[in-house]
């Protein structure tokens, strides 16, 4: 088997009215066909929370399952979203028969409107899911059409050489499903995200009876979620949150402003419910909030009369304990909903004593600080603040530990991966499979881009892996913030940056004039003097040395101030700014 390269590749080509130049931090060397054996790589979800994508091949068949985005952690400022590297699958595209998506979560669908078009495979997904697909594509005009097919809970889909099937479960949104997918090596079963929650207040009961009925069949691999392979027990069922609800509005004596996740339609439902039994109306904050709830509204998920809406323009016109606010934001994201609430930046809510806020959601591995920011300015504010710490107001949709022993136990694989989750959630996982009664051999604790080949009722991990990198999409750029980029902007907001202005003779490369120094986030420098003069100093002596140069070689010169005012500074201060030189030729 060939050895693996490394090596660092840009690829250029337009999305719509969006430029995409994607740069792959690690590239594998070329796949060969997957000839009378299974494959199975992950493009996305392991060893992180997101950006969940797994293809399966056999022969000149490629099927891909999810395909999602993450959400940027505090190493990534300035970026809105994460999505898979589909490097493989582009260049395999005449291959791909179609994308399945299991639920109506971003971490599940968010990349389709920014990678799907380029695949130009049909795209599968439930009553729910589609339509919140479709409202995403609809913020893409110029982009290629996509197409969306819908599938329902007993359908039976023939793509290529795989059959697919879906299995109801619960989760935290309607129309959840985990994908059993036949091949000819065996069956493949795709939990996606699932709990078990016997006393659902939706109504919504995982379908046990096809769970038992794949294991009778022993299905070749299973592939299941890690998100809470850490915790022991059981998850709580969402009935425990709609009572809490109930006592919350009874207690609040002004504004109720609630958030969550903007796909949580059962904490919308219970809002509405209590707004409805306590005389509040229900106004709407932030338009990922707004989306899930007219396209839920309009599937008749969610049930309420249509008198209870107003608009968030119209709050100030209702008795502060006669309003409620659903509002998105529940991650800390900055520009969201809630954030501008809690930095006093929101146009229409101008947070006060009195108010309550409600935070119906557990952080993202990641989030924890941006969360905290913003419950701190709740409490600045005089609002009172209920979250989970002090009151049950959320519960998970992830499997606690003997649900997920539970679903390895009804479906009795012959070979286990534990998805969707940090590498120690993955082990943990592994460990409740081995608790299971799966032999160890018989699981697999794999990364992005490795191939896993079954073959004969054998699993081989291959030597070999596929690009698998990580493309940001920051604005209407998709994948043009790289590695050098990103690190720039982890300088700038770490240490700050200074830009260095030298206007120089075009033929003798003199200086003109004293050099400018602009500071933004390094020092003050009305306070700094000395050592701005002192800085000026040493960019007369690097322009004095360097006179022997081609005038117009500033480029060198350039990359010489740069390296040599960033070590004199950091000896200096202790801190690296970013230096900007800039040279101006009269």
């Amino acid at each position: 088997m060939a050895s693996r390269k490394r090596t660092r590749s840009k690829s250029a080509r337009l999305l719509g009215n969006h430029r995409v130049v994607t740069e792959n931090r690690a590239r594998g060397v070329a796949l060969g066909p997957a000839k009378d054996a299974l494959r199975v790589i992950l493009l996305g979800g392991l060893g992180e929370v997101g950006k969940n994508c797994l293809v399966l091949e056999y022969q000149d068949n490629i099927l891909v399952l999810d395909l999602g985005l993450m959400f940027p952690d505090e190493t990534m400022p300035g970026i809105d979203y994460v999505i898979p590297d589909i490097s493989y699958l582009r260049a395999n595209k005449k291959k791909i028969k179609g994308i399945i998506i299991g639920h109506g979560h971003e971490d599940h669908f968010g990349a389709v409107p920014y990678l799907a078009a380029d695949l130009g495979a049909p795209i599968f997904a439930n009553r729910l899911s589609r339509a919140l697909i479709e409202v995403k594509l609809s913020e893409f005009p110029n982009a290629k059409p996509v197409t969306v097919r819908e599938y329902k809970a007993n359908d039976r889909l023939t793509l290529g050489i795989f059959k697919v099937s879906f299995i109801q479960v619960n989760h935290s949104i309607p129309d959840a499903f985990s994908i059993a997918v036949e091949t000819p090596e065996g069956a493949v079963i795709y939990t996606g995200d699932f709990k078990f929650d016997l006393t659902s207040p939706d109504g919504i009961k995982t379908e046990f009876a096809k769970l038992k009925a794949w294991g009778k069949k022993t299905p070749l691999l299973l592939l299941c979620e890690s998100t809470n392979a850490e915790t022991p027990g059981h998850t709580p069922s969402e009935k425990v949150i709609k009572g809490v609800f109930d006592q919350i509005f009874v207690r609040a004596k002004g504004r109720l402003i609630v958030s969550s996740f903007a796909s949580r339609i059962d904490r919308m439902q219970y809002v509405l419910d209590a707004a409805v039994k306590y005389g509040r109306k229900v106004a709407i904050a932030g338009r990922s909030m707004a989306n899930y709830f007219e396209v839920a509204s309009r599937l008749g998920y969610l049930k309420y009369p249509h008198k209870i809406l107003v608009p968030l323009t119209a709050i100030n016109k209702y008795p502060d304990d006669k309003v409620a606010i659903l509002s998105s934001g529940s991650q800390g994201q900055e520009g969201s909903a809630l954030f501008r609430m809690a930095f006093r930046e929101h146009r229409e809510v101008k947070i006060k004593k009195g108010d309550t806020v409600v935070l119906s959601a557990s952080p993202i591995p990641g989030h924890e600080r941006a969360v905290g920011a913003v419950l701190d300015n709740f409490l600045r504010l005089g609002a009172k603040v209920i979250y989970n710490r002090n009151t049950q107001v959320h519960v998970t949709g992830h499997a606690y530990q003997e649900e997920l022993k539970e679903m390895m136990t009804l479906l009795k694989p012959r070979f286990f991966i534990p998805v969707h989750g940090e590498y120690h959630m993955l082990i943990a996982n592994k460990e409740l499979a081995l608790e299971a009664g799966i032999p160890e051999e018989r699981t697999a604790v794999v990364e992005d881009g490795q191939a896993v080949e079954f073959k004969g009722g054998k699993m081989r991990l291959l030597d070999v892996r596929v690009p698998s990198g990580i493309v940001m999409v920051d604005g209407l750029g998709i994948g043009d913030v790289g590695e050098i980029v990103l690190r720039d902007r982890q300088a700038m907001a770490k240490d700050g940056m200074i830009v260095v202005i030298a206007t120089v003779d075009k033929k003798t490369g003199d200086l003109i004039t004293s050099p400018d120094i602009i500071s933004r986030g390094f020092v003050y420098m009305r306070e700094q003097e000395d050592l701005i003069n002192r800085t000026r100093d040493k960019i007369r002596k690097i322009l004095a040395r360097a006179k022997g140069d081609p005038p117009s070689d500033w480029s060198n010169i350039k990359f010489k101030m740069r390296e040599e005012l960033g070590q004199f500074l950091y000896d200096e201060t202790r801190r690296r700014p970013l230096v900007l030189p800039v040279v101006i030729e009269v």
